[in-house]
């Protein structure tokens, strides 16, 4: 078994190490790196894991953490690269963006000559994403919103839906890629990435946490890393979907939910209420399609056109058209 070279060193067999990258120098002189956890078990397959690449989505942070201390790596095949905190900038600053205010996931693969975004996405795609076979990054919603644990991947690619189906979350959606995505940019290069969301931004939600990393050690099992690996509940099903859209508030108010992630709704179901603060008006939110929320606003204060539930659309569902019970909002 040979060692495996990373960020000018050399990490043997059976043995692991954290290697800092350097990325920049704060205005205090400070200097600013980002740390990679190699775990090295000889010859097999290379998979990176990443976490924070908006700063402010810190679930994954934790799951890294857990898969790192996870028994099954003590015969691990192969090598796991696992960066926590790929935005360490934006995560110090609670943000999502780094402080050009730039979004890093729409800057890959970056370039050694552009802006402090453009510098990281070129160091981390340079000396992380290339390096690797396979990639989980993982991510959670927006600030104030909360996601259904889910996969994303990009369509006709079978090697990804294996990934996938293999990970076991309650959806894997499938969709098109974003230009100066993670997920495109690896794809140009050969590197076959999935994207985990679950959760909210700044939170840690444990159901969210578990399922992370519960998939992430199937992942790598089905690659052939590890040999042992959680078991998909028998009566867990996941639902594939090829497309999605968002509830929009008909009104400005307050919301009152009525329906939940994870929750099965039909086409003209009323999914929520919005009332003014004295509770004069009524104004209800229907889903538009038949679906499942695989994600919603946390935040009750809405104004007219606010994002409020996202639905993946599938084929069938149960209908109701009755409004929910006046006890439901109050």
């Amino acid at each position: 078994m040979t060692g495996f070279e990373f960020g000018g060193r050399v990490v043997a067999a059976g043995t692991r190490e954290t290697i800092h990258l350097d990325v920049s120098t704060l205005a205090n002189a400070t200097p600013m790196n980002l740390p990679v956890h190699v775990v090295h078990g000889g010859d097999g397959p290379v998979l990176f894991l990443s976490g924070a690449v908006h700063g402010d989505e810190i679930q994954g942070i934790e799951v890294v953490r857990r898969v790192l201390a996870h028994d099954a790596l003590k015969t691990i095949r192969g090598t796991l690269l696992a960066i926590p905190i790929v935005n360490a900038f934006g995560f110090l600053n609670h943000s999502r963006y780094m402080p050009d205010r730039r979004d890093l996931n729409r800057s890959f693969p970056g370039s050694d000559q552009g802006s402090l975004t453009s510098l990281l996405a070129d160091l981390f795609f340079r000396e992380v994403v290339k390096r690797a076979q396979y990639g989980i990054d993982l991510h959670t919603a927006a600030l104030h919103r909360t996601n259904l644990p889910q996969i994303r991947i990009a369509p006709g690619d079978s090697d990804l839906m294996k990934l996938a189906e293999a990970f076991a979350p309650p959806v894997i959606m499938t969709s098109k890629l974003r230009e100066g995505s993670l997920r495109q940019s690896a794809k140009n290069a050969g590197v076959k990435v999935i994207l985990y969301e679950g959760g909210e931004a700044l939170r840690f939600e444990e159901p969210a946490i578990e399922a992370g990393v519960k998939g992430t050690l199937r992942v790598m099992k089905h690659i052939g890393m590890i040999e042992n690996a959680p078991a998909v509940p028998a009566h867990a099903n996941t639902i594939h979907s090829t497309s999605s859209t968002w509830t929009r508030a008909p009104e400005g108010g307050i919301l009152h939910s009525v329906r939940h992630v994870g929750d099965r709704v039909g086409r003209r179901e009323p999914i929520g209420i919005i009332t003014d603060p004295l509770g004069n008006t009524r104004v209800p939110v229907f889903a538009e399609d038949d679906g499942i929320i695989i994600g919603r606003t946390n935040l009750p204060i809405v104004n007219r056109g606010d994002a409020l539930f996202h639905v993946a659309r599938i084929k069938t569902t149960a209908r109701v058209d009755a409004m929910p019970d006046e006890d439901e909002i109050i």
